[in-house]
C-alpha cells in the first residue's frame, strides 16, 4: 500500500493537537492539583488526606487512582463491542465523533465541580476519561490504513509531536489563568474550573477539523451468520486472540506490552498527585515540571524512532523500559520540596514518554497481519492496555492505603517494567528464530 496524502496524514495527526490537552490539563496538571486542593485538608504535614465517599472513608488520592481504574475497565469492556461494529460497518468516523463529543463535555462539565460534589467531580472524571480513551481506539486504527508500513514509526511519532505541541500551548494559556488570576478579577479556584472548560472547547474544536480530513472507511463484507451485534464484537476479540495465539512475536510482544505499559501509564496518570501529596511540590512547580515532559517529549518521541530504525523496534524497546525502571528508583529516592530534583526527573521522564508509547504502537502496527479488520484489531491492544491500567492503578492506590505511603507504590512499578523488559528479550529472541 502507499501512504496517504499529506492532508490526510496531517488531519490525522491534528486529533492528537486537539485530544492531548485533556491528558495534559486533565490527566497530568492543573485537575489533579485542583483535586487535592478541594479534598485535602491544606496541611502540607499531612500526606494522606482522607475522604468521605459511598459511606467508607478513603484516602484522597487512593480515591482518585480508583475512579480512574473504574474508567479504565468501562473502556475495556466496551471497546470489543464498538470497535467490531465501527469495522463492519465502516463507520469508524462516526464513533470517533461520538466519543470525541462526550469527552469534551466531561472536561467542559468539570467548570461545576468544587469541594461541596466530590462524587460529580468523580463522575466527569470518569466520563471525559472513557471519552478520550474510546476515541483513541479508532483513532490508532486509522495507522495501517493511512501509512506505508515503512512509514509507520514516522507517521506515529508525528501525531504525537502534534499532540505535545498542541497541548503544550492550551497548556500555557491556562497556566496564565491559574498563576494570574487577579489580572481577571478570579480566584485561583475559579481559573482551574475555566481551565476544565478551554479543554472542552479546544478538544472538540479541533477534533472537528481533523475528523474533517479522515476517510470514512470501508465497511468489512458480510460473510455468514453473524448473529447479534453484541455478541458478535466479543466473538470478534476472541478471533483476534486466536490469530495473536498462532504468531509467536505477536504474542510475546503483547505480553510485554501489558506489563511495561502497566508501569509506564500508572505514572503518567499517578505523577502528579504524587509530586503534590507526596512529596509537597508547589502547584506552580508541578505545572511548569510536566510543561518540561511536554517540551522534551517531541524530540524524544523522533529520537527514539531514529533510534529503533537503527537497531531495531524489540531492542529500542528494551533500553527505553529499562531507563524507566530507573527513573521510578529516581522516583522514590526524590526528597521532599525538591523542587530542583522533581525538574531533573521531569527532563528524563519526558524524554521517554512519548517514544515508549509511539513505538509501542507502530511495533504493534507492523507486527499485525495484513486484515482489514483493523479496529478489531487495535481493539484488542486496546484492551491489553487498559486492563494493564486498571490492575496499575488499584495496585498502586491499594499500596498507597495499605503502607501509607505513595513512595512504596512508586517503588512497586519496578516489578512490572522488570516483567516487560524479560518478555520483550523473549518476543526478540522469537523474532529471530521465525526471521
Amino acid at each position: 500500500m502507499q501512504t496517504a496524502p499529506k492532508k490526510v496524514i496531517n488531519g490525522w495527526a491534528m486529533y492528537d493537537w486537539a485530544n492531548s490537552v485533556y491528558n495534559l490539563v486533565i490527566t497530568s496538571t492543573i485537575f489533579p492539583a485542583y483535586y487535592e486542593a478541594v479534598t485535602g485538608d491544606g496541611n502540607d504535614a499531612t500526606s494522606n488526606d482522607t475522604v468521605h465517599l459511598f459511606g467508607r472513608e478513603f484516602s484522597n488520592t487512593s480515591l482518585y487512582n480508583y475512579a480512574l481504574a473504574v474508567a479504565f475497565l468501562i473502556v475495556a469492556i466496551m471497546s470489543p463491542l464498538l470497535s467490531s461494529i465501527a469495522d463492519y460497518k465502516g463507520n469508524k468516523k462516526k464513533f470517533l465523533f461520538f466519543f470525541c463529543t462526550m469527552g469534551s463535555i466531561a472536561c467542559s462539565a468539570m467548570y461545576f465541580f468544587d469541594k461541596t460534589n466530590l462524587g460529580y467531580g468523580l463522575l466527569c472524571l470518569v466520563i471525559a476519561c472513557v471519552g478520550f480513551w474510546s476515541s483513541l481506539v479508532f483513532y490508532n486504527s486509522y495507522l495501517p490504513e493511512i501509512a506505508a508500513p515503512e512509514d509507520q514509526d514516522r507517521v506515529s511519532a508525528r501525531g504525537f509531536a502534534m499532540g505535545y505541541i498542541g497541548s503544550v500551548i492550551l497548556q500555557i494559556i491556562c497556566f496564565v489563568f491559574v498563576l494570574k488570576p487577579d489580572l481577571f478579577g478570579i480566584t485561583t479556584g475559579k481559573a482551574s474550573q475555566i481551565s476544565f472548560l478551554l479543554v472542552g472547547v479546544w478538544w472538540w474544536g479541533f477534533g472537528q477539523f481533523s475528523l474533517s480530513r479522515l476517510p470514512k472507511g470501508t465497511p468489512i463484507a458480510q460473510t455468514g451468520d453473524r448473529g447479534s451485534l453484541f455478541t458478535h464484537g466479543y466473538r470478534e476479540l476472541n478471533k483476534v486472540w486466536l490469530q495473536v495465539k498462532s504468531m509467536p512475536v505477536l504474542k510475546r510482544y503483547l505480553g510485554a506490552f501489558f506489563f511495561y505499559n502497566m508501569g509506564v501509564q500508572t505514572v503518567m496518570l499517578a505523577a502528579t498527585l504524587y509530586g503534590k501529596s507526596e512529596l509537597h511540590i508547589p502547584t506552580t512547580n508541578l505545572i511548569v515540571a510536566i510543561l518540561i515532559i511536554q517540551l522534551v517529549a517531541i524530540p524524544g518521541s523522533y529520537l527514539i524512532a531514529k533510534l529503533s530504525g537503527k537497531i531495531g523496534n524489540f531492542k529500542a524497546l528494551m533500553a527505553t523500559v529499562f531507563f524507566w525502571i530507573v527513573l521510578c528508583v529516581i522516583g522514590y529516592l526524590l526528597p521532599e520540596n525538591g523542587v530542583n530534583e522533581f525538574y531533573g526527573l521531569a527532563v528524563l521522564v519526558g524524554f521517554v514518554m512519548g517514544g515508549i508509547q509511539s513505538l509501542s504502537r507502530s511495533t504493534y502496527a507492523k507486527l499485525m497481519p495484513e486484515t482489514k479488520d483493523t479496529t478489531s484489531f487495535f481493539s484488542f491492544y486496546d484492551v491489553t492496555e487498559k486492563i494493564a491500567i486498571v490492575i496499575g492503578m488499584l495496585s498502586f492506590g491499594y499500596i498507597n492505603e495499605l503502607t501509607g505511603s505513595q513512595r512504596n507504590s512508586v517503588l512497586a512499578l519496578v516489578v512490572f517494567f522488570v516483567i516487560g523488559l524479560i518478555l520483550l528479550s523473549l518476543a526478540l529472541k522469537s523474532q529471530k528464530k521465525h526471521s
